[in-house]
């Protein structure tokens, strides 16, 4: 890992621990294990830690996007099959952006908003009509921000719902699409 990635990643955590107030340059140089200055090398301000965190989500949003394109069930059952939180290095960047996001940021705002247009075209290519598609993306962020409520999957929750119960549905969708 670089310096510049070590950097990024305190960046993200700060957001996602403690939001965007508590991202000052001396502390995230301090959870990165750099001096302000190692840190003023790779990003001269705290627009430019967030510049830098909106490249790395539009990069793996790419990655996901190519995956997806790939993904052998299609584009929207990939998509609702990968609308759940893992702690992975998509989800984590997604959240802190968006925390940047709900704090006005314009760039996060249309970095995510870019996001949903881009993960909303793959799905309406496969579908051929656009509210199949809508229903099929608002279905992935229901899981999403159902797990961002509840913290993730708890077996022992009566009312949780798993993704293989709503891929079923997915295709009823799929089915019920005009062609």
């Amino acid at each position: 890992m670089t310096a510049r990635d070590a950097v990024l990643d305190a960046y993200q955590a700060i957001l996602l621990e403690h939001g965007q107030r508590a991202t000052t340059l001396a502390a995230v140089a301090a959870r990165a294990g750099v001096s302000k200055g190692g840190l003023l090398y790779h990003f001269t301000s705290k627009e430019a830690l967030a510049a830098g965190l909106i490249a790395r989500l539009d990069d793996l949003i790419d990655e996901d996007l190519r995956e997806m394109s790939a993904a052998q069930d299609g584009p929207s059952r990939y998509y609702v099959r990968t609308s759940v939180w893992t702690d992975g290095p998509l989800d984590r960047t997604l959240v802190a952006v968006a925390q940047l996001a709900q704090e006005s940021h314009a760039d996060a705002r249309a970095a995510m908003s870019r996001a949903r247009r881009q993960w909303l075209a793959l799905i309406r290519e496969e579908v051929g009509e656009e509210a199949t598609a809508h229903a099929i993306l608002l279905l992935g962020d229901g899981l999403y921000f159902d797990a961002a409520l509840s913290g993730g999957i708890h077996p022992d929750r009566e009312d949780q719902f798993s993704v293989e119960h709503l891929l079923p549905i997915v295709d009823r969708l799929l089915d019920a699409a005009p062609a």
